[in-house]
């Protein structure tokens, strides 16, 4: 593989967890903070059908990301270790960053 195949599988794995906070908040009815907000997050908030739609990009970048980046459960694991090494950096990003803003439920 090459080492581009290794970030995209990183990647892969960060798109897939913001894919679940803006897709639970979304489908819920919950507004949540996105990129779109106004004002900007994390003062802002969009409603439920932006962030579903937001969930719904991440999760396609996430599995174009994956795909093309050679990401197999079966085989070499270091893709596999890449991708969950995301999908975790990026989930406890999320967990801090969303602590404590306004109009996000405490949990």
């Amino acid at each position: 593989m090459k080492w581009y195949h290794y970030l995209m599988c990183f990647f892969g794995g960060v798109f897939v967890a913001n894919f679940f906070p803006h897709f639970v908040e979304g489908i819920t009815g919950n507004a949540f903070p996105t990129p779109f907000a106004n004002p900007p997050p994390p003062a802002g908030v969009s409603n439920s059908q932006i962030n579903v739609v937001w969930a719904m990009f991440n999760l396609v970048v996430g599995y174009l990301l994956l795909r093309y980046g050679k990401f197999r459960l079966s085989g070499d694991l270091v893709p596999v270790i890449l991708a969950f090494a995301g999908f975790a950096a990026m989930a406890i990003m999320l967990a801090g960053v969303f602590q404590g803003v306004p109009g996000v439920r405490a949990g």
